[in-house]
């Protein structure tokens, strides 16, 4: 008997578990490692056992499709086909350019001390996305949280971020997470969405295509409503105020162009602002390995192959679009990495999900379109707010930087002013500068996707 192919799956969010389960079903073996304690990735994020949660189906939707992926997960890991690794954070993926094999090295645990390697024949990148969340006076007032962590922190550890919330930005993560927070019990005293309805009519075709997603939006509106949530549409947070911690937000009206109208703020007092501006695609791995990017998402084919032999990417890495199509890319990628390493051609079973896909791809731009961050918003940050957090760089930094010594592209401003060289490594700045600074948000390229001790470093073979 000959050794089954060996796939590495790196993120068991929907898209990687969908990739997961395909491949195994056809005779791969497959390694899933992810950074968390459980499977679900951030959409299906689950309560920590401990908690002892009763109905952990309260705080989520399609929760079927979990069921069905997590028992899949189960047959598999008891039929040795899937090897699940869990609280393993990849830092990086090396191929090997004379063998084509593949080294996927990790952190493992939570101090992330101690370094672990997977071998592979190949390897499929389903990495997900982060928020993007751009500044404003009083943003790292302690009380201000991302979107998505206020979800995680309710998901994940069933608590909540406050007991008096405003939850503002834009993007359709916006209407689940004050739905979500209100039906905790919290108070949200308002839901700030930039985008207005004329942008949703605009898009009106495009929207109509996908009924099931309009309906999901409609539900989401109407716990608002029977909760007392206060929506303000075409508004925006333009401060945060308090000493020690949040107090109140001030939001404001906006103009056709998008900025705040003369006479139309408001204070709102609250002990917590969840505030996000939409997703941007995890690619650090992708990056690291020579994969060609399409803007800020990972290219891929129709099989959802990178550029890089033996590389797939699926989900949010390679374009966000929610988990419906992560599911489907991850069922194509899985099916393809499986047909490749088995030597025989694609698996035309998988056509119904690249339908799917297609469908998904176009309410996806559509979404994208409608929420757009404000124009302008760039123009209205002073100059005393500080944007790096890592590195405590102002916005006059740099704005001094372009404007004074001609810095033209992110690695530039980084090299001038430091944004971008703190513990994040600009994950969370880089959107923010890149509109400061008038410049497109470019990759990265770094070599590790996050921090390595120097000793995991020096514990790899030499040949490594």
């Amino acid at each position: 008997m000959t050794e089954r192919p060996r796939l590495a799956v790196v993120g068991a969010g929907p898209a990687g578990l969908a990739a997961a389960l395909a491949a195994a079903a056809r005779g791969v073996q497959v390694t899933l490692v992810d950074a968390a304690d459980q499977a679900g990735g951030q959409f299906y994020r689950q309560p920590a056992a401990a908690l002892g949660a009763r109905r952990p189906q309260a705080l989520h939707h399609q929760w079927r499709t979990w069921e069905r992926l997590r028992d899949g997960l189960d047959r598999h890991r008891t039929a040795g086909r899937i090897t699940q690794l869990t609280d393993h954070h990849v830092w990086c993926v090396a191929r090997d350019s004379a063998s084509g094999a593949f080294a996927v090295h990790a952190l493992l645990g939570p101090a992330q001390e101690d370094g672990v390697t997977v071998r592979a024949d190949a390897v499929l990148l389903a990495t997900g996305a982060y928020e993007r969340v751009l500044p404003f006076p009083g943003w790292t007032l302690p009380g201000v949280v991302t979107a998505g962590g206020a979800q995680a922190m309710l998901k994940g550890g069933l608590v909540l971020p406050g007991r008096r919330v405003v939850v503002a930005g834009t993007g359709p993560l916006l209407l689940p997470v004050a739905a979500g927070l209100a039906a905790a019990g919290a108070w949200v005293a308002a839901l700030v969405e930039s985008a207005g309805p004329g942008a949703l009519l605009h898009r009106a075709p495009a929207l109509a295509a996908q009924p099931g997603k309009l309906a999901e939006g409609a539900g989401y509106a109407a716990r608002l409503l029977r909760h007392g949530v206060r929506t303000l549409a075409r508004h925006t947070v333009v401060a945060a105020h308090g000493t020690d911690r949040l107090e109140a937000v001030t939001v404001a009206a906006l103009d056709r162009d998008g900025r705040p109208r003369p006479g139309s703020a408001r204070r709102i007092p609250c002990d917590t602002l969840a505030v996000g501006h939409g997703m941007l695609p995890h690619t650090d791995l992708a990056e690291t390995l020579g994969c060609t990017l399409s803007g800020t998402a990972v290219r891929v084919d129709a099989e959802q192959r990178t550029d890089v032999p033996g590389v797939w990417a699926a989900g949010e890495a390679t374009g966000v679009g929610g988990a419906a199509l992560a599911l489907a890319e991850g069922h194509i990628a899985g099916r393809s990495a499986a047909a490749r390493l088995r030597g025989t051609a694609p698996d035309p079973g998988g056509w119904g999900a690249a339908r799917t896909r297609t469908r998904l791809r176009a309410f996806a731009t559509a979404l994208d379109a409608v929420y757009a961050p404000p124009a302008g918003w760039a123009d209205r940050v002073p100059d005393e707010t500080v944007v790096c957090r890592c590195e405590e760089v102002t916005a006059g930094e740099v704005r001094g930087a372009v404007d004074s010594l001609g810095a033209g592209d992110l690695r530039t401003v980084k090299l001038l002013t430091r944004a971008g060289m703190g513990w994040c490594q600009g994950r969370m700045c880089a959107p923010a500068v890149a509109g400061l600074a008038g410049c497109p948000l470019t990759a990265g390229r770094r070599p590790f996707a996050r921090p390595v001790p120097l000793g995991v470093l020096a514990a790899l073979p030499e040949t490594e």
